[in-house]
């Protein structure tokens, strides 16, 4: 049996390992600064190797750099020895649900979910913080000791980070983009082939993000910037323009890969689409080419000007000549010569698949062009119809019944991008939820779909200044905000259905899953002796023993659910899944994922073990102390042999 590592991998080192596979010949070694032989890369084989150049030293290249940006790097990929935590008296419907809610530091929570989550999150959204001289919270480190953490940042007598990024001090865009950076990274990792990674952002940052972006997508993965205009007056605040917009920065995995959804965002302008056939809704628009200049003329583009031969009753169509057909040229009223919209052999095609079709105005024969019921993303994006920030200020005071957030991000700008860019069944992921919006808008839009969304939110749990209303309504900090906005949402979406008689469930079930896990950020579940196990002197000189004499390495405080939600985090089993506690053979165990995994941490019997391995599991996970001998051991090894013997069996 192997023992579980229950830490993250170390990424760099993995990475070594594969260069090192690929080009032998490039690894070397050298001397550090402290005088010690340390591994290296050959910059001059591995340019061999590549048969290209490769920039090393003070060479002039093209590229965004700043201090300490080698630390950021390093910082995605490093190794942590923490967990997660589940917290059932603050969840909803925790059993069914396939939702979550992570509390803590989102680098942490980003690593421990990377390797769970490789390649399966659909959409990442967020809506960092801005960088306008307010604090940047997201710098501590759970697993440092008081000392070190007091030495490095600056905080209360509680503990708590006081640290604010003003323009004087002299790292005001390094401390910010060191922060971005390795989160963005990771966020990458995780999604899908296909999947968008969108970011809301305003001036302050907007050149220093997209370079970041730039880099760890790639330019040519760079889908689009919209501008959001909340607030098209502008701020009045403002010293001298007045900015009436934010910013949208788009980014995908995959450009080749990824496509937006077909959807009509305007409902105004959904009505124009009138007309149905077998590909769906469409509204008749003139398929003669009418915008100005030189391009829209017969004499610019000749390839453009032909006839289109239509029969008296309209219903035969051609480019070419047939008996009693209508010859019709792309003539406007006004009697000058414009163009079709594409070539003849373009043209009959379309008129083959049913998409350009013949029609009158009037007495005069005209060709149409069916538009397909589709959305069209301009460079801006308008929040009109739901006044932008002031709409989501009001939805959640009204919701919440106090105010808690100065500029939530808006409810339905936040479920218009849903429907544009994630599918019905789509993984989301906020790692700056905030007060959940993105969670809000993920339940309102199944609803009303019936789509099977699920959401991923993570917020450090950032402290309400005591002189805040939110504070006085007895919220200490913005994820106690975030679960009860999510709790209440979930409630009104109920509630409305009900009095509306317009959601389709039973009074016993839940419309849709609007329940979420919490799971609470938090340091290893396992003592330095699991990982040390030559370590097993405490402070006192005494061994650290359990009252089996056994030396313990489990942390007093943690229940059997902490142990499996970390098992499933190193095994990658997603936290989602469903979890069954039974008794078997007499003793408690956990089934994941319909028998995927069966975990017993209690001491076994040849009975427990009989029936876990009949269930075949793919992993079985166990105690070490599980095992009180050698005997039990070799029954367990072939009881195993005897029922499942393609079963992983691991230890903790």
């Amino acid at each position: 049996m192997n023992k579980l590592p229950l830490h993250t991998p170390d990424l760099t080192e993995r990475n070594y390992i594969t260069l090192t596979s690929l080009f032998p010949n490039a690894v070397t070694e050298t001397i550090d600064e402290n005088g010690e032989v340390v591994r290296a890369i050959d910059a001059d084989a591995l340019a061999q190797e590549i048969n290209t150049h490769v920039v090393s030293g003070k060479e002039e290249r093209y590229q965004f750099t700043w201090p300490d940006k080698k630390k950021a790097v390093l910082s995605a990929n490093s190794p942590i020895a923490a967990t997660l935590r589940p917290c059932r008296e603050e969840s909803v419907d925790f059993d069914n649900t396939e939702n979550l809610y992570i509390e803590g530091d989102n680098l942490d929570a980003l690593k421990l979910l990377r390797e769970t989550y490789l390649n399966r999150i659909n959409i990442v959204y967020i809506d960092p913080p801005y960088n306008t001289g307010n604090d940047i919270l997201y710098l501590n480190n759970y697993y440092e000791n008081p000392e070190e953490y007091s030495s490095k940042y600056d905080v209360d007598e509680n503990g708590n980070i006081k640290f604010t990024n003003t323009e004087s001090n002299g790292r005001f865009h390094t401390d910010w983009l060191n922060m971005m950076y390795p989160r963005i990274k990771i966020a990458k990792d995780m999604l899908t082939d296909d999947g968008f990674f969108l970011i809301a952002i305003d001036h302050n940052e907007i050149f220093n993000i997209g370079s970041i972006c730039d880099e760890i997508f790639g330019f040519i993965n760079r889908i689009g910037i919209i501008a959001v205009v909340h607030k098209p007056e502008g701020r009045n605040q403002a010293k001298n323009i007045g900015p009436s917009h934010e910013y949208l920065l788009i980014y995908a995995k995959n450009e080749q890969a990824a496509r937006l959804n077909k959807v009509v965002l305007d409902t105004e302008y959904a009505k124009q689409f009138d007309n149905e056939d077998e590909k769906g809704k469409y509204r008749l628009k003139n398929f003669i080419r009418l915008s100005d200049g030189k391009y829209a003329t017969r004499e610019s583009k000749p390839d453009f000007w032909y006839p289109i031969y239509v029969s008296d009753d309209l219903k035969k169509i051609n480019i070419n000549e047939f008996d009693g057909a209508t010859a019709v040229y792309p003539v406007i009223d006004s009697g000058v010569e414009r163009t079709w919209k594409t070539i003849k052999d373009t043209c009959m095609e379309r008129i083959k698949e049913g998409d350009i079709v013949a029609g009158k105005e009037g007495d005069k024969i005209q060709v149409f062009e069916k538009l397909r019921e589709e959305q069209v993303i301009r460079t801006h994006w308008v929040d009109k119809k739901y006044h932008g920030y002031h709409y989501g200020t009001k939805l959640l005071d009204e919701l919440l019944g106090v105010k808690t957030f100065d500029f939530p991000k808006s409810l339905y700008l936040m479920v218009d991008i849903i429907k544009l860019f994630a599918k019905k069944d789509s993984i989301i992921l906020d790692f700056f939820s905030g007060s959940s919006t993105t969670a809000h808008a993920v339940m309102q839009l199944n609803v009303e779909d019936g789509g099977k969304r699920k959401f991923i939110m993570i917020q450090i749990p950032e402290i309400c200044s005591d002189d805040s209303e939110a504070a006085k309504a007895g919220y200490k900090n913005i994820c106690e905000i975030g679960k009860e906005r999510i709790r209440r949402a979930g409630q009104k979406i109920i509630t409305a259905g009900k009095d509306n008689d317009t959601l389709p469930f039973d009074s016993d079930r839940l419309p849709s899953d609007i329940g979420f896990r919490v799971l609470k950020l938090d340091s290893s579940n396992m003592k330095d002796v699991y990982y040390k196990p030559q370590d097993t002197i405490a402070e006192n000189g005494e061994l650290q023993i359990d009252l089996d004499g056994l030396v313990d390495n489990i942390k007093h405080d943690r229940t059997p659910e902490d142990l499996l939600f970390q098992v499933m985090l190193d095994l990658g089993i997603l936290l989602s899944s469903k979890i069954e506690k039974r008794q078997t053979g007499g003793k408690a165990v956990f089934s994941v994922a319909d028998n995927y995994l069966i975990a017993c941490f209690e001491h076994i019997t040849d009975e427990t073990v009989t029936e876990i391995a009949k269930c075949k599991p793919y992993y079985a996970v166990f105690r070490d102390s599980n095992f009180d001998s050698d005997a039990t051991l070799v029954n367990f090894e072939q009881i195993f042999n005897t029922y499942s013997l393609e079963t992983k069996k691991k230890v903790l």
